[in-house]
């Protein structure tokens, strides 16, 4: 569809030539806003550290549904190896290419579009429209949305239903919407032994060596089957690091790992078992966690089916649900009790040299978001 091609390209370009990389906004959010208060929307700049982040509501009365999304782009690596400057995009072949295009600068130009033509069809919608976007989503996530939530909670201003921008779809716009996440927990495992010289080795001992059968053991272990809305948890170790000269048998072994894991364990449980198999080899060890963010899923319901019946009356195919993929915004905002479901572009080219997204994707996406404005507000 080209419904909004000029208004809807135009605007993720000029964000695009912004520099927003983590955790800077440059702009992005003042551009969206300007587009965003002649439509009624109140505009809050709430900003924590360096991190920016908007918070823009029209209405005062639920139910509220948000738009969720980031201006923060990843590094682009050096820029000789792009066909193109990054940050001067241009439209090739059909596509539009610059950093930030997929993920997720053409989402937030398809909010804003969408906003616009939905306030003008129904100025006197029910509910309130609204946009929580941050500068802080590609980096720590730690003074972004997290903070914006905590911030509506504290005066119990509520998301009934959050569509959260994120570039869901894999061979065309609309064919998966994510309704879920796994969780993330890491770990930061010290392995400690004794520091020798590697003639000496009745002197010493070797934590790499102690370390391996435990490692395997955690590697080999069964966690779960998973279920029908999450594949089985999985085990990853992600660093390992020890040593510091060719005859020194080292002192330690740091070990980082990560498990993406489903609802049929939870973040304790999985500790736990971690625990045991390292104490049934006997290693001495210290052991830090991080939970980056617990499962969420949003089962069938007004927004899951509202997203549907947007594709199907834009695009007239079927989507499929998935929580497959990495964690997302969505784990600070589902546990307020709100809906949420990922919906975007084409993610074949997040992060990547030469990110790019179909031009006549983004109006596509831009009349699925107003198609869901009219089933969940008109």
């Amino acid at each position: 569809m080209q419904t909004t091609e000029s208004k809807t390209l135009e605007l993720a370009i000029d964000l695009i030539r912004r520099q927003s990389v983590t955790p800077d906004d440059a702009g992005c959010q003042a551009l969206m806003m300007s587009r965003l208060g002649p439509l009624g929307f109140d505009g809050e700049n709430l900003r924590f550290r360096d991190t920016d982040n908007l918070w823009a509501r029209k209405g005062s009365d639920g139910p509220v549904l948000a738009f969720a999304g980031h201006t923060d782009v990843v590094p682009t690596g050096p820029e000789k190896n792009w066909a193109h400057p990054p940050f001067e995009p241009v439209i090739k072949d059909g596509f539009l290419l610059g950093r930030g295009a997929a993920d997720m600068k053409g989402s937030l130009a398809a909010f804003v579009t969408a906003c616009e033509r939905f306030v003008e069809a129904h100025p006197n919608h029910r509910g309130s429209i609204a946009l929580l976007i941050t500068s802080d989503e590609e980096g720590p996530a730690q003074d972004g949305t997290v903070k914006v939530v905590e911030t509506l909670e504290a005066r119990n201003e509520k998301i009934d239903w959050c569509l959260i921008g994120e570039p869901s779809s894999t061979t065309e716009v609309g064919d998966v919407i994510k309704n879920g996440r796994r969780g993330s927990l890491h770990g930061y495992l010290t392995i400690r032994g004794v520091q020798g010289h590697v003639a000496y080795p009745h002197l010493a001992e070797n934590p790499v060596h102690t370390a391996a059968p435990a490692l395997d053991a955690l590697a080999q272990e069964f966690w779960d089957n998973g279920n029908d809305f999450f594949p089985p948890t999985t085990f990853q170790i992600t660093k390992i690091e020890s040593g510091t000269g060719s005859n020194i048998i080292p002192g330690e072994c740091l070990v980082h790992f990560n498990f993406r894991y489903c609802t049929e364990n939870t973040a304790e449980s999985l500790e736990e078992r971690v625990v045991a198999i390292l104490d049934r080899h006997g290693l001495k060890y210290d052991l830090d966690w991080h939970l980056s963010g617990r499962p969420f899923l949003t089962d069938r319901g007004a927004l899951v089916s509202a997203s549907q019946n947007a594709i199907r009356t834009v695009t007239g195919r079927e989507t499929e649900l998935s929580t497959s993929g990495g964690t997302s915004d969505g784990r600070f905002i589902a546990p307020t009790g709100a809906q949420v479901v990922e919906l975007g572009p084409i993610n074949a080219t997040i992060h990547k040299v030469d990110e790019c997204v179909k031009a006549e994707d983004l109006d596509t996406l831009s009349s699925i978001y107003e198609q869901i404005l009219v089933e969940l507000l008109a």
